[in-house]
């Protein structure tokens, strides 16, 4: 490792330490090598592949950004069956140097269980920190073939794609002229918990000794060590990408039977896939198609890797009728297709709200404001790319509802107008505003933070990826990193001057010149500190990746605007 390490100099800007590490020089080298390897697996050279990815996990750079990601990502203070966690720079660098293939041997995950939307509990395994880094280094040279060998309308787990990228897919295979009218709605029974093993070690890329270490190390429930027989636990970092290639080549099979997207063969079927995870749906030009030729195929593809369709909730129908996909239902109105949010959605969202106005009756307004705000953004956010104008104004009237016998109860001997004073107030055209003081004015002038309304969102069509696009192919660069900014910030449009540091920044980091995403997150760094008297205003102020701050502070390193940024 320490020879490695000595070939490896650029990576460090001075002594061998983890605040010594270059990033920006680390992405580049891992870049680099997961280019190549996607380059091999397109053109089929499969043992260049496996040589590539060796060199890959070998390298001192992958293995960096492996412990990096696991200590800057949601999961960095939950612990495995060891409870270790790496919150400090010398653990994190220690965890790179033990970071060895030879004698690796994974602890058995721990089993905690989450609640599901139909009261069910959806169980989880959780690897150990090191456990979770190796995972995240071998997924570093399994990703590039994932995303080159990928359906083309598969949009689950994957770079730069989403469930709006999905929709936006149904839309435009129901929403035409002489779309398909029958689809498939189909439900995979338990898909992470019953993959076989033996299928993913003898059909994924990867190293098969490790695979099958990870696929066998058991899981500790209630205290019990339970084997693990099939299925990839969800938890683990490398578990989607497994997931999603276990049913990848299922569009190209139903193509093969009813032919590609611009056959002939396809025009008479209308056999068209939309996938996302585990969960999909298949067009059809009628119900016959679909239950007695589509189905059967499908199924024979799942039996293969030990996966079958639920009977209870697999099921054919009209698109007049609707189906739901992904928390929305579309459905033909009159020969246009609209997509709303779905039923079972809108009311899970309002019981959710509903909750936490109850659950804190004796909260302070503003506190309360605090808690539901994020709450409604989220879903707001998630749904406006849709017909949604409709569910946000019946959502903002159901709302008032609830926080009007919440403000009632508190003062249950005071009148209607004198509560309506206290807890309502006028901002802007709208009278009945939620609001505690804060930060915006009311119409006298006052301060106050109001209650993010959804009839206040905006409604913005989506922009669907396209579908041959391939993160690591070098002829999408441009086309990925305009993609990769514009999400981000439609995203996160709300925060005004994170938004103006953002595009100053052309969405890099100030430091190491890197991309700023979702999952590498990006902390808010005073050029000048505040305890030497510097200001919170925008000349002041850079966006940093979050371990590219902690060397700031540790190190002393003087930060400026960079060269890019507008004036």
């Amino acid at each position: 490792m320490k020879e490695r390490m000595r070939n490896d100099t650029s990576v460090f800007s001075g002594e061998l330490g983890w605040h010594d590490i270059r990033w920006g020089r680390a992405e580049q080298n891992v870049r680099g090598m997961q280019v190549r390897i996607a380059k091999a697996a397109k053109e089929g050279k499969w043992r260049k592949v496996k040589a590539l990815q060796r060199m890959l996990t070998h390298m001192f750079s992958a293995k960096a950004l492996a412990v990096k990601r696991v200590t800057e990502n949601q999961g960095k203070r939950t612990a495995g069956v060891d409870r270790k966690l790496w919150s400090t720079p010398d653990s994190k660098w220690r965890a790179v140097l033990d970071m060895e293939r030879r004698g690796y041997r994974p602890l058995p995950l721990r089993r905690v269980y989450i609640p599901k939307a139909n009261g069910k509990m959806r169980p989880l395994g959780i690897p150990t920190m090191k456990d979770r880094a190796m995972q995240a280094l071998y997924l570093l040279a399994l990703q590039p073939v994932a995303e080159t060998l990928g359906d083309p309308d598969s949009y689950g787990f994957r770079i730069n794609r989403s469930t709006a990228d999905a929709i936006c897919q149904c839309h435009q295979t129901f929403g035409k002229p002489g779309s398909p009218a029958w689809v498939l709605e189909a439900d995979i029974e338990g898909c992470f918990d019953n993959i076989d093993h033996q299928w993913l070690i003898d059909h994924v890329p990867t190293d098969k000794v490790i695979l099958r270490k990870w696929l066998k190390a058991g899981v500790v429930d209630m205290g019990q060590l339970k084997a693990t027989e099939a299925g990839t636990p969800q938890g683990g970092i490398i578990s989607p990408t497994l997931a999603n290639m276990a049913l990848d080549g299922l569009e190209g099979l139903l193509a093969s039977h009813f032919g590609g997207k611009a056959s002939k063969k396809a025009r008479k079927y209308k056999v068209y896939m939309v996938r996302y995870a585990d969960d999909f749906v298949i067009s059809g030009i009628s119900k016959e198609v679909l239950e007695n030729e589509v189905r059967p195929v499908v199924e024979a593809f799942l039996a293969e890797r030990g996966l079958r369709l639920s009977p209870t909730k697999t099921r054919v129908t009209h698109i007049d009728q609707g189906f739901d996909f992904l928390g929305w239902n579309a459905r033909r109105y009159g020969g246009k297709l609209l997509i709303k949010p779905s039923r079972k959605n809108v009311q899970a969202f309002y019981g959710k709200v509903k909750g936490i106005i109850s659950g804190n009756k004796a909260a302070k307004q503003g506190n309360l404001i605090r808690v539901l705000n994020p709450v409604i953004r989220g879903w707001t956010q998630y749904h406006r790319h849709q017909v949604a104008s409709e569910a946000f104004s019946r959502m903002d009237a159901l709302i008032f509802r609830a926080l009007w016998r919440w403000a009632r109860r508190r003062h249950n001997k005071k009148g209607a107008r004198w509560v309506k004073e206290r807890y309502f107030h006028q901002i802007g055209n709208r009278k009945w505003t939620f609001a505690a003081p804060g930060e915006r004015r009311d119409a006298t002038g006052d301060a106050m933070r109001p209650l993010l309304y959804c009839g206040e969102v905006s409604i913005k069509r989506h922009s669907k990826v396209k579908a041959e696009y391939n993160p690591f192919d070098p002829s999408w660069e441009m086309y990925g990193e305009q993609l990769r900014q514009e999400r981000l910030m439609d995203q996160h449009r709300y925060r005004r001057q994170w938004a103006s540091l953002y595009i100053q920044q052309k969405g890099l980091c100030a430091l190491c010149g890197t991309a700023l995403t979702d999952e590498t997150g990006w902390h808010d760094h005073h050029i000048v500190y505040r305890l030497h008297g510097g200001n919170d205003t925008l000349g002041n102020r850079v966006l940093l990746h979050p371990n590219c701050h902690m060397q700031v502070h540790n190190r002393g390193i003087s930060v400026s605007k960079p060269a890019w940024t507008e004036a």
